[in-house]
């Protein structure tokens, strides 16, 4: 575990040696020389005469200021052929100055290792052990380093620096051994005066015209001049106090070199780590929180979590954050209502569920200031804070209930819309799911006359009519109510008889209107009957059978003018003769309307339709298209044009027509009609003719009982044709192309 590492400066003191054999099975012993410091004392006073007093001061000159860390940082062992496994070689001197929990010790030779009793042992028979090791204690208290060296070790093959400091697995492997470069440690934010002093390096192969050099970032690289080596002493320093969360780890290279600049040994890593310092206040992601809560919820909900963070070292109890509520706004009910996990940052719920009541509580809102400290929550921890905003939301546990279990309405007859409006209480919250209502006619209404819904401003039911009530037929309607919310019930609660209410609805009798049956009134009529034939007999009758009523007829759309009614008897005859080819008819149909009055105070009126259906006569001759045609003077083919007969009877008074030349001599010497089916038939020239226009008399007849004749001409221009086109100048017409011609002649045949 990566701890947090302190600096400090040791008070001066004298040094004992004491030095000690210590025998080993099979023969073996070593000797250990141990370097103890001893505080300094003050210069005992001149006794002139008997202290009856003395304890006192004397206990006071005993006591000495704690120093944190290896109480010795120097040890000496004798090597005398190896170390047996288990065997303590030394103990260790160490005070953290707090008791010492939690200390982790660390041998740079992995061969060996620190014992609960402090006690430094090999952890195998060892050998080849090196001629020097460092033992690196650290807690949450300390960070430090002392170095024990073995007297007459023979050197190992090969040993290097990084073995030395345990980095033998984690880095590439270096022949280079005479340069000893220790990690060091600095604290961020230190105070001047600088430059300080944090470590040195050692070679073992230091000459007098070499020199020491560092490089790297923070030496010879951005950010320069952060450290430097004291180029004969290899004592490193800092220039400036260090910011941590700016750059918490500097990576740097030692070497030496000659006076000339040669290199001589090295370069070698040097391993910087900024030791953080609780200068960072925890902050909230986001300065105001908001979060729900359902009312009723048990006692232990989530509502929400709230989280912040440390820039600080997430290693160490800086960045370690504990949560708690400061404050609750209102502190009704309860002022301990919410409970925040101190390590999580969950805030849950501590009230009771039942009293977790949105319509009883005093606010619907809460407002919680949450702290966030460093440190684990110490008294010495830096703090944040952020507010949290709780809403107890409603969910549906008042079933909503009519402000009156009678509402009464009057309604006029004949007439829609809403009658009255249906008002109720619910106490959940409103414009939710929970409070909006739905209503529902459960009885009172077999015709569906009525419907009621919801006004979504004010939460009231509007009834309304929807089918005309006949007051004739019932005056009085009595409609059972129902009101739900759109969420249904919490499981605890029902809709109780409040929840239904009774709707008296009256009938005002209206005048109405006489009623035409049927309507509409459809009659079969031949055309051209004469003038005052009966068409039709009109009903009406009036709804206000209570009364006694009389009706009049009269005509209220009438296209053509054909008709007329008898105002009190309501017969229909004609006033002109019925044309079924009328454009006022349409699908053999005549349509008029007709308007029936009773004598009522004010007087009601009602309209009905007459449908006359009229059977066809034939009563129209029949014509012949197109009426003009055009010929070239040398056209090769005596195909002049193909005739088609029309008529504005319909079957059976229309086709087969009959196509015949007039009755003008003659004209069966240049002209020829040859029948192609029931309506079409071709017109040819038995030879050719001159450019000019001719006018050829023909007889049209239709096959109508009896059959109607028509005697017609059709035109035909005889023309001048060069290259495809028609010259008709001379002959009173103008220009056309020939191939347009015979294409609608082809097409008209095609048709057939």
């Amino acid at each position: 575990m990566k701890s947090q590492n302190f600096t400090r400066e040791r008070k001066k003191s004298k040094y004992q040696e004491t030095s000690l054999s210590q025998h080993l099975p099979g023969g073996h012993h070593h000797y250990t020389l141990k370097r103890q410091r001893l505080p300094l004392k003050p210069p005992e006073p001149i006794a002139e005469g008997p202290c009856v007093a003395c304890t006192g001061a004397q206990e006071e000159e005993e006591k000495v200021e704690c120093v944190p860390g290896f109480q010795e940082n120097d040890y000496q062992v004798e090597y005398s052929g190896g170390f047996l496994k288990d065997i303590p070689l030394l103990q260790v001197v160490f005070d953290d100055c707090a008791g010492n929990e939690g200390v982790e010790f660390e041998v740079s030779n992995p061969d060996f290792l620190i014992d609960d009793n402090l006690n430094l042992v090999a952890r195998r028979d060892v050998i080849d052990s090196g001629d020097v090791m460092f033992v690196h204690g650290v807690n949450v208290h300390v960070d430090d380093m002392a170095q024990v060296t073995i007297m007459g070790a023979p050197s190992r093959s090969p040993q290097t620096l990084r073995e030395i400091l345990g980095l033998s697995d984690m880095m590439p492997y270096r022949s280079k051994r005479s340069l000893l470069v220790p990690p060091m440690f600095v604290p961020e934010n230190q105070r001047a005066p600088f430059p300080r002093l944090i470590g040195k390096v050692i070679s073992s192969d230091m000459k007098e015209d070499h020199i020491f050099r560092l490089t790297g970032r923070g030496a010879d690289q951005d950010p320069k001049g952060v450290f430097s080596i004291n180029r004969l002493t290899g004592e490193v320093a800092v220039s400036r106090a260090l910011d941590r969360e700016a750059i918490a780890y500097y990576h740097l290279q030692v070497s030496t070199t000659d006076l000339s600049g040669k290199l001589v040994e090295g370069p070698v890593d040097l391993d910087v780590s900024v030791i953080d310092q609780n200068d960072n206040r925890p902050v909230f992601k986001e300065p105001r929180y908001s979060g729900e809560v359902l009312e009723g919820s048990p006692t232990g909900t989530t509502v929400m979590t709230m989280t912040a963070y440390d820039a600080d070292d997430p290693n160490t109890d800086n960045a370690v954050l504990r949560y708690i509520i400061v404050r609750q706004l209102p502190d009704k009910p309860s002022p301990n209502m919410f409970y925040i996990d101190p390590e999580r940052g969950d805030i849950v719920t501590v009230i009771r569920a039942n009293q977790l009541d949105r319509e009883t509580l005093p606010t619907t809102q809460y407002e919680l200031e949450i702290v966030a400290k460093d440190m684990a929550g110490s008294e010495v921890g830096l703090t944040g804070t952020a507010t949290a905003t709780i809403t107890i939301t409603d969910r549906n546990d008042h079933a909503p209930e009519f402000t009156h279990s009678l509402f009464q309405a009057s309604v006029n007859e004949g007439s829609t819309g809403v009658v009255v409006n249906l008002t109720v209480d619910d106490r959940d919250d409103p414009a939710t799911g929970a409070w909006r209502a739905i209503y529902s006619i459960i009885n009172g209404d077999p015709n569906q006359n009525f419907e009621i819904q919801t006004n979504l401003d004010n939460n009231e039911g509007m009834l309304s009519v929807i089918k005309p009530l006949d007051y004739e037929s019932a005056m009085f309607h009595t409609l059972l109510i129902k009101v739900e919310n759109e969420d249904p019930l919490v499981p605890d609660v029902v809709y109780g008889h409040s929840s239904t209410a009774t709707v008296y609805i009256t009938v005002m009798d209206v005048n109405e209107g006489p009623v035409f049956f049927p309507d509409p009134l459809v009659v079969i009529r031949r055309e051209n009957i004469p003038v005052g034939s009966f068409v039709a007999m009109l009903n009406a009758t009036d709804p206000d059978y209570l009364q006694t009523q009389s009706i009049r007829f009269a005509v209220l759309r009438d296209p053509a003018d054909w008709l007329i009614v008898n105002p009190f008897k309501g017969n229909v005859t004609t006033r002109a003769i019925l044309d079924r080819e009328s454009p006022h008819v349409h699908n053999n149909q005549y349509t008029a309307l007709f308007l029936a009055t009773d004598n009522g105070n004010p007087p009601a009126s009602g309209t009905g339709t007459l449908i006359i259906t009229l059977e066809d006569e034939n009563d129209n001759a029949p014509y012949i298209f197109p009426s003009v045609a055009r010929v070239c003077e040398d056209a090769k083919d005596m195909n002049v044009v193909v005739i088609g007969g029309r008529d504005k009877d319909i079957h059976p008074n229309t086709d087969p027509f009959k196509i015949e030349l007039g009755k003008q001599p003659g004209l069966e010497k240049t002209w020829k009609i040859s029948r192609i089916n029931d309506t079409h038939s071709q017109i040819m020239l038995l030879h050719s003719l001159k450019k000019a226009n001719y006018n050829l008399p023909l007889v049209l007849t239709d096959s109508g009982v009896p059959p109607i004749s028509n005697n017609t001409e059709l035109k035909v221009q005889v023309c001048t044709c060069k290259k495809n086109r028609m010259d008709c100048s001379r002959a009173g017409s103008i220009q056309t192309n020939l191939l347009l011609l015979l294409g609608l002649v082809l097409l008209s045949i095609l048709c057939l």
